[in-house]
């Protein structure tokens, strides 16, 4: 058989929709067959073989953009047909948005620094570069800098709040954190304890001084959209705070009707559509605070579904409130393992509705649309082997080196195929 015809069907699986039996039956073929020809012509066809490998591990489909052309770029210096004019135009590519990337990185560390979070709030993750390592997964493109600048805040705000609903804050004060938001007065906060208020004043200040920036470009006020959508995620964060203290597990439909909103994927996107239009239309806005469009609520579901995948060991022993997997295990009655598999398979069902609604009619312009996707592959990128967010490993740390910091290095001047 051909390997990399069989290689382009089983990529292509990955783009089936609902109901495509054929495609799932294709997939499960080629997979086996992708599987044993590895390990028969290894040392034969070692380009191949490796092309191979990576397919099966990271699938384009759900592969992050960024990573995969850096890892590309690695393997196709070892192609028999590789043209070296098209590698080193490549490799400098890369290096250039990578520069970009590493002046964004700049802005975004100097506001994390200005908040004192990190340097007094000793029970939060301090992940700044994962943080911003989301943005670039989302939206690389030069163009996007205003957002990924401006996306970090909303990501490190986001993890550090998370934290403390789940680990820090009583129940008392976090009830009073939750109004604080609703309030959305500086002047009113003064029953908070002071971590809280100094994780107020960052969200006030970042999500006002958004709100100023748009406002003063395109003339519209996007602030009562985002104020909204900041309390909404700390309503299903104050839900989960009292599942665990009440010491109750909800069904897993329960929960993942508010883990949704609770991973914040829809405050990421709708955040994601303000800082990334050059045309915010109140008719957008409105649908996104009226209804969580499907593939909004699609990308979510993977989003929380991967975490509890990679996380969910770690988070039960920090005292965190049930997850996914225990959700089912707890209503089923299955075995670990067993509950596993079902939460992948709803992830591979997941893919399927977004692979349908990317094509769809909808008010949601492309670019949002491109960035619900990729959000999707960032979740399976960052908790495939682990909690990439949270764990700060190996793997992790050579992931950042290799796309926020270390360029590829480029040829001498004198071996370069690049001409004036």
């Amino acid at each position: 058989m051909d390997c990399k015809g069989m290689l382009y069907l089983y990529e292509a699986s990955f783009l089936s929709l609902e109901g495509e039996s054929t495609l799932d039956a294709a997939r499960t073929f080629t997979r086996k067959y992708l599987s044993e020809y590895v390990k028969l012509n290894e040392s034969k066809n070692p380009y191949l073989s490796t092309l191979v490998e990576h397919a099966l591990e990271f699938p384009l489909r759900w592969g992050m953009p960024r990573m995969e052309a850096r890892w590309f770029i690695g393997v196709y210096q070892r192609s028999p047909d590789m043209n070296p004019l098209l590698l080193d135009l490549a490799k400098l590519d890369f290096n250039m948005v990578q520069a970009m990337h590493q002046e964004d990185l700049k802005h975004a560390s100097m506001w994390w620094k200005r908040t004192g979070i990190g340097q007094n709030l000793g029970f939060i993750r301090d992940r700044l570069m994962e943080n911003f390592l989301w943005t670039t997964g989302v939206l690389f493109q030069p163009q996007y800098g205003y957002f990924r600048r401006m996306a970090a805040q909303v990501n490190a705000l986001v993890t550090t709040i998370d934290d403390v609903y789940d680990v820090y804050g009583t129940l008392d004060e976090l009830e009073l954190f939750t109004d604080a938001i609703e309030r959305w007065d500086i002047n009113a906060i003064e029953q908070l304890p002071d971590y809280m208020k100094l994780c107020f004043f960052a969200l006030h200040n970042s999500m006002n001084q958004i709100a100023s920036d748009i406002f003063q470009e395109q003339g519209i006020n996007i602030l009562p959209y985002s104020k909204k959508a900041w309390l909404e995620l700390c309503k299903t964060y104050l839900i989960e705070a009292k599942w665990y203290h009440q010491g109750y597990t909800p069904s897993l439909q329960e929960y993942i009707d508010n883990a949704v909103v609770s991973i914040s994927g829809p405050l990421i996107l709708l955040h994601a559509y303000i800082l990334s239009s050059n045309h915010i239309t109140t008719e957008v806005l409105q649908y996104l605070e009226e209804e969580l469009p499907s593939i909004i609520r699609c990308s979510s579901m993977v989003l929380r579904l991967a975490n509890d995948l990679g996380t969910s060991p770690d988070e039960m022993r920090r005292g965190d409130v049930p997850k996914s997997i225990q959700c089912y295990m707890h209503e089923t009655g299955v075995l670990e393992e067993n509950a596993r598999e079902y939460i992948q398979d709803l992830i591979d069902k997941t893919w399927k509705k977004m692979n349908k609604d990317e094509f769809e009619p909808s008010l949601l312009p492309q670019t949002l649309i491109e960035t619900a996707i990729n959000l999707t592959r960032m979740a399976q990128f960052m908790y495939k082997y682990g909690d990439g967010h949270s764990s700060q490993d190996d793997v992790m740390r050579h992931r950042i080196l290799s796309l926020l910091i270390k360029p590829i290095p480029l040829p001498r001047p004198e071996e370069s195929h690049i001409t004036a």
